[in-house]
């Protein structure tokens, strides 16, 4: 009696098929069919800086993170600074749970980094998209509407203020 033995290459390459058909029924599930119309972003409000603030006279200096210093030292540290975000892109700040996006120059908008899909945080923007790796889900930069399922819905907007080129939430 003759014995055929598996190897473990073998084992392996079984696997990573079976992975390869899973998540091509994941990209074939949902779609764009069922996506909800985008909530409207959080408005970003823009406070003139005092006249004889530091961020006035361009003299602020930057933190460790490159975002200026809080007024007077109260209310929330800076997210970033407005140059920091590029336009037609944006930035994840996976810590803070939000992606911050400058769809045009100087227009910031706000959404969270959690996908509606999954709950995956957002890995990056690029191309005019929020991209979140888990599935392939895609947003829109200038709304947080679905670019691309399988995403059944928008990310929810988060509110902003920018004073002085800095980027803060709420």
């Amino acid at each position: 009696m003759e014995m055929h033995c598996v190897t473990r290459r073998a084992v392996l390459a079984g696997a990573g098929a079976a992975g390869l058909a899973c998540l091509a029924g994941c990209e074939a599930y949902g779609g764009n069919a069922g996506a909800a119309a985008p909530e409207e972003a959080a408005p970003v409000e823009e406070a003139p800086a005092a006249s004889g603030s530091p961020e006035a006279s361009g003299s602020a200096a930057p933190s460790a993170s490159g975002a200026p210093p809080a007024p007077g030292g109260g209310g929330p540290a800076p997210l970033a600074l407005v140059s920091d975000i590029p336009v037609g892109g944006g930035k994840v700040f996976a810590d803070k749970g939000v992606v911050v996006t400058q769809p045009t120059a100087g227009s910031i908008k706000a959404f969270s980094a959690e996908c509606t899909h999954a709950g995956c945080t957002v890995t990056n923007v690029s191309g005019g998209t929020i991209n979140c790796n888990c599935h392939g889900s895609k947003f829109k930069v200038a709304d947080g509407s679905v670019a691309k399922g399988p995403a059944p819905k928008a990310l929810a907007a988060k509110k902003v203020t920018v004073e002085g080129g800095a980027i803060r939430l709420g």
